[in-house]
């Protein structure tokens, strides 16, 4: 430390032919300390991933897909302007969240979907019926249902990611999990209400 030291003060006054005051000397020490502290450190390790983690976010990939699709339909066919904005507000947000999930999954050298029949085996979330999507875009009364359909949709969104936020293990994906309940019940809250005028 004290070579590392000397040979700081000697270049500050071979470079300004000055000698360094005491503050600055104090500086170059804990500077070179912190530089030795670093160099003794190795790679950090990864945020702790467990089948938790994984789970949730290839379901949730699949669970904002389905969600982009209502949200476009809704965005389409409202008439009403809160909604239609609302609508087109969660496709761009999912859309987001879903390409920031897919380099979660390939940070983690999982696979970008989850197999098949894994919402039984996680839960018994149900993904949104193909048929509900379909009927909605023909439905007579297209505001009310396509509202009590998104309310369905993103409480099951906020089901999936409270059980994350208890098992998950992943600091960034548990965080990712409580905005999801958070937003989603504030989507809810104001889906509740336009369904009441």
């Amino acid at each position: 430390m004290d070579a590392t030291l000397d040979a700081a003060n000697r270049h500050m006054s071979r470079w300004f032919g000055m000698k360094p005051p005491n503050q600055l000397k104090a500086l170059i020490a804990a500077l070179a300390l912190s530089l030795i502290a670093a160099c003794g450190q190795g790679v950090q390790a990864a945020d702790p991933v467990n089948a938790e983690d994984v789970m949730f976010v290839q379901m949730m990939v699949q669970h904002h897909r389905q969600g982009i699709e209502i949200a476009k339909v809704g965005e389409t066919k409202a008439t009403t302007p809160e909604l239609k904005i609302m609508a087109g507000a969660i496709a761009v947000t999912q859309q987001s969240e879903v390409e920031m999930m897919l380099r979660w999954l390939h940070s983690w050298g999982q696979p970008m979907s989850a197999p098949t029949g894994a919402h039984d085996h996680h839960g018994g979330m149900p993904e949104t019926d193909r048929k509900q999507i379909q009927s909605l875009k023909k439905s007579k009364s297209f505001e009310r249902d396509f509202m009590n359909l998104l309310i369905a949709h993103q409480d099951d969104a906020r089901q999936m990611a409270a059980s994350e936020v208890y098992s998950g293990a992943n600091p960034s994906v548990k965080q990712w999990a409580a905005q999801v309940q958070s937003s989603r019940k504030a989507q809810i809250d104001q889906l509740l209400d336009l369904l009441k005028r």
